[in-house]
């Protein structure tokens, strides 16, 4: 396939380039087994492979497909631990079980920065305001401004949350999490639990989003912590609340400065 826009649901370095997280393409070679889509198509594609047959994409649970990836339930394009698939942000890209993965869009070039949201990026904020078992009129903690944390922020206000923290360093993220409805809280300048907690009183939230992952940093920035996000959230969150792991995990830490922290 063609790769018309690509998008990214995370801030990554130029070396990075060759992930992707969500794509809008036109067809340009058909494999045997391709039957519901034809050359010239425009579809858009998620950040996931799957395969559509196996029981959990059978029951809709597709991110852990276990006929993609051997050894490992889910796949994804150009990521760690998430399989043989080369990333998106190039002219082309191979897809594998199309015609689960490609969704069709309208014939034209109308609306392709709104269709390119539906890629990856908002549904994952979404999907992890869902995953938390949000309900109109609670409060939600959302780690990670990022545009997947940003989303997942969005989703709660739009749902009807009564108050909405996110939780970052980088300024110009916090000022996006502000004007959409939300209150920044900058972890660089101290415990984001204790904010959130003076903010309103000493009382939880009742639902929290990881949109961070094992990439989670020290309040500096410059050392990672794994654990970090996941163990703020079960300190800022209420016994009996909810919590949603968009955020990626996996077995082992390639990046890691040691064995014991690559566990």
């Amino acid at each position: 396939m063609k790769i018309w826009v690509s998008s990214m649901c995370v801030f990554v370095d130029v070396s990075s380039f060759f992930r992707d997280f969500g794509l809008i393409e036109r067809l340009k070679e058909l494999g045997n087994g391709v039957t519901l889509l034809k050359k010239g198509d425009r579809v858009v594609m998620p950040f996931n492979v799957a395969c559509g047959r196996c029981l959990n994409c059978e029951e809709g649970r597709s991110a852990f497909c276990t006929h993609v990836n051997p050894g490992f339930a889910g796949g994804a394009y150009g990521y760690v631990a998430m399989g043989p698939y080369p990333g998106g942000q190039a002219e082309y890209v191979r897809v594998p079980f199309a015609d689960f993965n490609a969704l069709k869009l309208p014939p034209g070039t109308d609306h392709e920065e709104d269709f390119a949201l539906l890629a990856d990026i908002f549904p994952t904020g979404w999907h992890g305001v869902q995953l938390s078992g949000f309900r109109p009129g609670e409060s939600v903690a959302v780690f990670g401004a990022g545009p997947v944390g940003l989303m997942a922020a969005y989703s709660a206000v739009l749902r009807g949350a009564s108050e909405v923290y996110v939780v970052d360093r980088v300024q110009e993220r916090l000022d996006k999490a502000k004007e959409i409805g939300c209150t920044p809280i900058d972890f660089g300048k101290g415990d984001p639990v204790e904010e959130i907690l003076r903010l309103r009183g000493g009382k939880e939230v009742d639902r929290g989003v990881d949109a961070v992952g094992y990439q989670a940093t020290t309040s500096d920035g410059k050392t990672e912590q794994p654990n970090a996000v996941l163990e703020a959230l079960i300190r800022v969150v209420r016994p009996t609340g909810g919590l949603g792991i968009p955020g990626l995990y996996v077995p082992s830490d390639p990046g890691a400065p040691d064995s014991a922290a690559a566990k």
